[in-house]
């Protein structure tokens, strides 16, 4: 089965919506977390959605690997800092993380990132 992940993130983003409007003080503070979390400091922000991403795999998080994946397109990460992150990812969670790397590869490229050599 293959995943589409800009439909996943598309979905959870409507769904996400419907909450934002019913409990939107749960939101706002969510949204504060991650803007404070995602914050240059010492890391940059590129570092911080590796971190993001490695725990998404970890979590085994679908839409996460989604958001991350894109986000990560979008600070310029080459495929092999993806690729040298996941490795790490399966060195420490072994089986089931070296499946949700193939989905985190999948969903990087999904966004516009580099694509494999033909």
């Amino acid at each position: 089965m293959t995943k589409n992940y800009k439909d996943i993130i598309a979905d959870t983003s409507a769904n996400i919506s419907k909450l934002r409007k019913d409990t939107p003080e749960l939101l706002q503070a969510f949204n504060g977390l991650s803007a404070a979390a995602l914050k240059g400091g010492a890391l940059d922000g590129k570092t911080k959605e590796l971190i993001a991403m490695a725990l998404s795999v970890a979590a085994r998080c679908d839409p996460c690997i989604g958001y991350h994946a894109k986000a990560l397109v979008k600070f310029g990460t080459t495929r092999a800092e993806l690729e040298e992150m996941l490795g790490v990812c399966v060195y420490m969670g072994g089986g089931p993380s070296l499946m949700y790397t193939a989905a985190a590869l999948a969903a990087y490229e999904e966004f516009g990132g580099e694509r494999a050599a033909a």
